[in-house]
């Protein structure tokens, strides 16, 4: 019995873990002002998020863990193998070309920032 409860949790487990929703990531570098602290820094693994996202202005300060899952251009292998980050929601990317603008920082620790834009997996 103790073997099929633990096959349960261990499959609860990655089930969770796989189920990310979809989604691409770029990057920036001028953290301040923000639209949701202004000039108040708020550290370097930070995000902006993109126009569907924003829902105005209620998403700030939302923490999400973000995996880089491949290439959305010809740069192979962007992604650092099982690497994830957490960016908390400090700004707004009106019209950028990702679910999520990231931090240099915080892309750069799952991706080589060469690649430019990735396919991540978030929650």
């Amino acid at each position: 019995m103790k073997f099929v409860f633990f096959i349960i949790v261990l499959v609860s487990i990655l089930v969770s873990v796989a189920s990310g929703i979809p989604g691409t990531a770029t990057f920036y570098q001028q953290y301040t002002p923000s639209a949701c602290y202004g000039s108040t820094p708020e550290g370097v693994m930070i995000a902006a998020a993109s126009d569907p996202l924003w829902d105005g202005g209620a998403i700030c300060g939302k923490m999400f863990t973000v995996k880089c899952t491949g290439a959305t251009n010809p740069v192979s292998h962007p992604c650092y193998e099982g690497k994830t980050v957490t960016v908390k929601i400090v700004d707004h990317c009106p019209g950028c070309g990702g679910t999520l603008d990231l931090s240099k920082e915080a892309f750069e620790s799952i991706a080589n920032p060469v690649a430019g834009v990735i396919k991540i997996e978030y929650w």
